[in-house]
């Protein structure tokens, strides 16, 4: 294991980051049980000329754990339900970079 692996690893066991999750492929698949690193920093979009400020959610998720995800996977995380909108491997190879909406 390298140290961006045990490093990702210490993230997501940490309480203060890390958080408990289910991960469902396609949504209905077998539920998986993991710990991601959740982020929701707000993105500027544009909705008919006007600039809305827009809630993201983002999961860092160790590829060891979970070696694919796709578009339309779920992830639930407490009573939130989010949906893959795409992931993105970092570049080491790490972890996942996923991309969801509620």
């Amino acid at each position: 294991m390298s140290a961006f692996a045990a490093a990702m690893d210490t993230l997501a066991a940490d309480p203060n980051i890390g958080t408990d999750a289910t991960y469902r492929e396609g949504g209905t698949g077998a539920p998986v049980l993991l710990r991601v690193a959740r982020s929701a920093p707000d993105r500027l979009g544009d909705a008919f000329g006007t600039s809305v400020i827009q809630a993201s959610d983002v999961l860092t998720v160790a590829i060891a754990v979970l070696p694919a995800v796709e578009a339309d996977d779920t992830f639930t995380l407490g009573p939130d339900t989010l949906t893959v909108q795409h992931a993105e491997r970092d570049s080491a190879g790490i972890a996942w970079r996923v991309f969801c909406r509620r």
